[in-house]
């Protein structure tokens, strides 16, 4: 008597795959909604930032050195907007940083040291308002005599370091906000910020296939445009270096390396452009911005905090950084000197 094939108890392997995909969906959808609000046609929705005091002689937070502190994840791109701004008007010694990173289990910024008092950003968020429910955001000028949060809005936060510190800074006579650029550096900033800053992560953290589209070509619109316009032109706005420049910057710094393949912006990549990427090469070569740019760490936290976008949580090797050094030979499009270190 042959005995009977041993039956094997299995799934057949098409609804393995059909309950995986409707298991990991549901998880996604239900992670993106905390990381990424969406509208109901998926489209990323930024929440606005809470806190947005400002420094100056005649308000409750005075200039002073070493009263204030910067608190950066250098990872964040809204977060290293400030270091280059910190970095180029040399305020490094006028407000010290305190440094955070991001937590891959807790989806929280914790600080790299403990001894400052909180343990993680959400914390020192309830110590400036008592029962705070809104994001901890990167970055922070915060008060220390005060205790409490001056200012959490980037935008505000650059054009504070630009003007608020000069009688301390060590390169008052950088004006990166001049009054007579105002207007064309506002202008730049209302194309640049929903296209491009906020345009790569429309494009990333899209939740439907129309979101998606819609926002990755408005994103290289916006970069096809830009590229043509400095062709004839150094910066955004002629001969001198804005907070335009600054803020379009620290995207740039971070397409290739993440969002060209994690936040699928793959139509170009920057070192394809024929203007934007020497563009962005003079800027990274400027006294002080180099070492405001850490390449391994954005990889890190990108790759390795961004679960739903990458959930095996490889981290790229990437390209050697020694490629921002290559000479940009933008200087010939400018009547102005180039900086000096000091």
């Amino acid at each position: 008597m042959s005995s009977s094939p041993k039956l094997k108890a299995s799934l057949p392997p098409g609804l393995i795959v059909r309950l995986g995909k409707t298991v990991w969906h549901t998880l996604w959808q239900v992670m993106m909604a905390r990381l990424a609000p969406s509208d109901k046609s998926g489209a990323y929705t930024r929440p606005e930032s809470g806190f947005r005091s400002m420094i100056a002689p005649d308000s409750p937070y005075s200039p002073a050195t070493g009263r204030y502190c910067l608190i950066v994840g250098m990872g964040c791109p809204w977060a290293h907007r400030t270091l280059v701004t910190q970095a180029l008007k040399g305020l490094e010694n006028v407000i010290p940083l305190w440094r955070v990173s991001p937590s891959p289990n807790e989806g929280i910024w914790l600080f790299d040291n403990p001894g400052l008092g909180w343990r993680s950003l959400p914390e020192l968020y309830q110590t400036a308002q008592p029962g705070y429910s809104g994001r901890s955001t990167v970055p922070v000028l915060w008060d220390t005599q005060t205790r409490t949060i001056v200012n959490n809005e980037s935008a505000d936060i650059i054009k504070i370091l630009n003007e608020g510190f000069d009688e301390y800074a060590a390169h008052p006579e950088l004006d990166l906000y001049p009054e007579d650029l105002r207007e064309q550096i506002e202008a730049w900033n209302r194309r640049i910020y929903p296209a491009i800053n906020n345009g790569v992560y429309r494009t990333g953290f899209a939740q439907s296939q129309a979101a998606y589209e819609s926002a990755c070509t408005a994103l290289f619109t916006a970069l096809d445009d830009i590229d043509a316009h400095l062709k004839g032109h150094r910066y955004l706005c002629g001969d001198r270096l804005t907070l335009a420049d600054v803020r379009l910057f620290t995207t740039l710094f971070r397409f290739d390396a993440v969002y060209y393949s994690l936040f699928k912006c793959d139509r170009h990549r920057i070192c394809d452009y024929p203007q934007l990427w020497p563009y962005a090469r003079d800027i990274y070569q400027q006294p002080g911005v180099a070492r405001t740019c850490d390449l391994a760490a954005i990889r890190a936290d990108y790759f390795g905090n961004l679960f739903p976008l990458n959930p095996g949580g490889i981290i790229p090797l990437g390209a050697d950084p020694k490629i921002w050094s290559e000479p940009c030979d933008r200087a010939s499009l400018s009547q102005e000197l180039p900086l000096t270190a000091s």
